[in-house]
C-alpha cells in the first residue's frame, strides 16, 4: 500500500531521478512515421503535453509539446512545428493503448483545439490515487509517494516553442511522459 501524503521535508530527502532512456525530439513526418512504428506495438505509454506559458492574462496558448514514453525510450512530439498528424491521433485514440497521464483533461482538451479526435485508452492518475487514499496528486508528489524518488519542475515555465529545445527541456518533458508510465505499472502492480 502506498502512504496517502508526504511532507515537503519528505520530498526533499528522496533522491532526485530523471529519465535517462533514448530521448526523440519528433520534428520532421519522417520521423513521426518511425515513432509511431514503435508506439503502435505498446500496450501502455506515458502521456504528458507541454505548453509555453502566458504571462500576460487572458493569454492562452496551444500545446506546444506532446511527450509519450515507454520504459526506456521518450518522444517529444514537436507539435507548434508539426501539428498533429493523423498517425498520432490514431494513437491518441486507440483504446488497446494505454494512456496513462497526471491532470490530462485539459491536455486531451488542448489536443483537440490543434486537430478533433475521439480520445480512447486514457487513465487519469489522480483517480487512480484517490481510489488507492492517495490525497497528494501534483506528479511530483505521486512520483514521490508511489516510485519513491522526485523529479525536477525547474523547466515547467520555459518557452516550448523556442526554435531548439535544451537538453535540460528535453529531459524535463521526457521526465514526465515516463514518470506517468511508471507510475501506473506501480499502481498496476500493487
Amino acid at each position: 500500500m502506498f502512504k496517502e501524503s508526504i511532507t515537503k521535508e519528505e520530498l526533499i530527502g528522496l533522491p532526485l531521478k530523471c529519465f535517462e532512456g533514448e530521448i526523440t525530439v519528433v520534428d520532421n513526418h519522417e520521423k513521426v512515421r518511425k515513432a509511431v512504428d514503435i508506439l503502435s506495438a505498446q500496450r501502455v505509454i506515458g502521456f504528458d503535453t507541454e505548453t509555453r506559458p502566458a504571462f500576460k492574462k487572458g493569454t492562452v496558448n496551444k500545446v506546444s509539446l506532446l511527450q509519450l514514453s515507454i520504459h526506456e525510450q521518450a518522444f517529444l512530439f514537436r507539435i507548434n512545428k508539426i501539428g498533429l498528424p493523423p498517425e498520432i491521433r490514431n494513437i491518441l485514440a486507440n483504446s488497446k493503448i494505454i494512456k496513462p497521464g497526471v491532470a490530462i483533461r485539459d491536455d486531451i482538451k488542448g489536443l483537440q483545439e490543434i486537430h478533433k479526435f475521439k480520445p480512447a485508452g486514457f487513465i487519469e492518475l489522480q483517480d487512480y490515487a484517490r481510489n488507492l487514499g492517495i490525497k497528494n496528486f501534483s506528479l511530483r508528489k505521486l512520483t514521490a509517494i508511489v516510485c519513491g524518488f522526485r523529479i525536477s519542475k525547474t523547466k515547467q515555465l520555459s518557452n516550448w516553442e523556442a526554435e531548439t529545445l535544451t537538453e535540460a527541456q528535453t529531459i524535463y518533458a521526457a521526465t514526465d511522459a515516463w514518470t506517468a508510465f511508471e507510475i501506473f505499472n506501480r499502481f498496476s502492480n500493487n
